[in-house]
């Protein structure tokens, strides 16, 4: 198996790491402080002080610290930045787009090869078939690492030679996953209010899951054809629902933002005139 090197210890690039030495490779470490490397050491990974050195042990470093600014704090030193020629530099620390990008130009300067990655999963995920990792950049990294990608993720695609397309996507991920949990948590409270519990409630979402991820995706590619006619949901249906959530929390004396937060939005379509279009509808009022 080939070498790769980890720049970066903490939970996330620990669990890489980790994966990556039960998984057969050659595993050369970095961190700033070397007691991370410790338990790694016992597994079969080697720790070199200097970074510059770790990055010549392999041809290609996986970069995971905590963001971009960190990244360019490790990586821009004249020594560093000589050792990533002809190397590739597989991003996996968070920014947004912009950063992403502007990393891409900055290592191609220094004529590394740049793949951008962006982790949806947590760090006891890694390695496993639900763990999902988003790339793009350099498609020759991409092939070239594929092995190592596929042992660190179950779901891990190639988005495109467009950098920022990785962190483009799991922002609008995580987009989507944040407003589920505010809606799940008002959920909880609801089943509380009555008494229900709200595990139950955790185990209907996971049963249904399938369903859900069917109706996003229909939603979807009525976004895409910008086709809002002939509703099977419309906007109006789903303000009896809003209006019904916010009756509830008035009668069971539990916090509303949430429904009036729903309210305000649905109520800006329906002034806008998208009443009667698909529910879908709704993204024309946030452009």
């Amino acid at each position: 198996m080939k070498n790769i090197t980890i720049i970066g210890l903490g939970s996330m690039g620990n669990a890489i790491a980790s994966v990556l030495l039960d998984k057969g490779y050659r595993v050369c470490v970095w961190n700033r402080s070397s007691d991370k490397a410790e338990g790694l050491v016992q597994k079969g990974a080697w720790y070199v002080p200097d970074v510059s050195e770790a990055i010549r042990a392999s041809e290609t470093s996986i970069v995971c610290v905590s963001d971009y600014a960190a990244s360019y704090e490790i990586l821009d030193h004249s020594d560093v930045r000589s050792a990533l020629m002809g190397r590739t530099v597989l991003q996996l620390s968070t920014g947004s787009p912009k950063q992403a990008r502007d990393l891409g130009v900055w290592a191609l300067a220094q004529g590394a090869s740049y793949l951008d990655g962006a982790i949806a999963a947590a760090p006891s995920q890694i390695g496993q078939p639900e763990a999902a990792i988003f790339f793009s950049g350099a498609k020759d990294a991409y092939d070239g690492n594929i092995d190592i990608i596929q042992s660190l993720a179950g779901y891990a695609p190639f988005l495109g030679e467009k950098v920022s397309a990785a962190s483009t996507t799991d922002l609008a991920f995580l987009a989507y996953l944040f407003a589920a949990y505010i809606g799940f948590f008002h959920a909880a409270r609801i089943m509380e209010s009555d008494g229900l519990e709200a595990n139950g409630l955790g185990q209907l979402i996971a049963s249904i899951s399938p369903m859900i991820g069917d109706v996003m995706k229909y939603q979807s590619e009525l976004i895409h054809n910008e086709q809002y006619g002939n509703p099977q949901t419309s906007i109006n249906t789903c303000m009896i629902t809003i209006e019904i959530l916010q009756q509830q929390a008035r009668e069971a004396g539990i916090n509303e933002e949430f429904p009036a937060f729903a309210e305000h939005m649905f109520s800006r379509a329906i002034q806008d005139g998208y009443g009667n279009e698909e529910v879908a509808a709704l993204v024309k009022t946030l452009r």
